[in-house]
């Protein structure tokens, strides 16, 4: 089972990745993969380098139970280093298990969109892009809206600044979530709640994962002491249940 709160289990393909914005500066696979290696742990030999793990590629087919896979939560599906080809193979892994359910999120909007051109995305994939800020993370959203997938997904997370009116025309599901680690950088609740509030007027459901390190009240603290409560409530809508 994972820890991550929307999924059930992460498969990972491949690990390791690089910085493309903002969101990226305090990045917890980094963190993780380096101490992985430090420990010796195997399919981590590389660090956060980009590689390639092809053992894992057919993980999905050995479970039969439906499950909700987050897919490469150490990497990226479209880094500019994965191949065309390996990335082939684990899409047909996708289309030969339509028992799960795949989220796919992603920092390279550009290189998801230029793949999905000419292919069509598996009905049991969920397409998600990364929104951390209006600059880079904001434009993404378009990108995602313009591809043809069962359900599209943002996750803010980290939460950096107020991301102002957003369109959420084709989007199925926001998650929300502040950042966690030593070097957290805080998260306003206005800032989520603006979120939130957007969500309820355009239909679209709301998941707040975590405040992180950094609590309601802007006080430093575990991020389990934190919680997930907002507004008093704890938001755990998934798409399948907006009508």
């Amino acid at each position: 089972m994972s820890k991550i709160e929307w999924t059930e289990e992460t498969w990972n393909p491949t690990t390791g990745c690089s910085k493309v914005s903002a969101g990226c500066k305090n990045c917890y696979a980094e963190v993780m993969s380096n101490r992985l290696k430090a420990m010796g742990t195997r399919g981590y030999e590389n660090g956060f380098e980009f590689s390639m793990m092809p053992d894992r590629l057919e993980q999905p087919l050995n479970k039969k139970k439906p499950t909700k896979y987050f897919v490469n939560s150490m990497s990226d599906l479209f880094h500019e280093d994965m191949p065309v080809d390996f990335l082939d193979k684990i899409l047909n892994i996708i289309d030969l298990t339509p028992q799960h359910i795949y989220q796919i999120l992603t920092k390279r909007e550009d290189a998801m969109f230029k793949y999905f051109s000419n292919r069509q995305v598996p009905e049991n994939i969920w397409l998600g892009v990364s929104v951390e800020d209006k600059k880079s993370g904001v434009p993404r959203i378009d990108k995602l809206r313009n591809i043809e997938a069962t359900i599209k997904f943002l996750s803010v997370e980290p939460l950096l600044e107020d991301i102002g009116q957003i369109d959420l025309k084709g989007i199925d599901w926001v998650i929300v979530g502040g950042e966690s680690g030593v070097k957290a950088r805080p998260m306003k609740k206005d800032w989520a709640m603006n979120i939130q509030k957007q969500c309820e007027e355009q239909n679209v459901a709301f998941f707040f994962k975590q405040w992180g390190t950094w609590g309601a009240d802007g006080v430093k603290r575990s991020k389990k002491t934190n919680g997930r409560i907002l507004e008093g409530k704890e938001w755990s809508q998934y798409p399948e249940l907006i009508t």
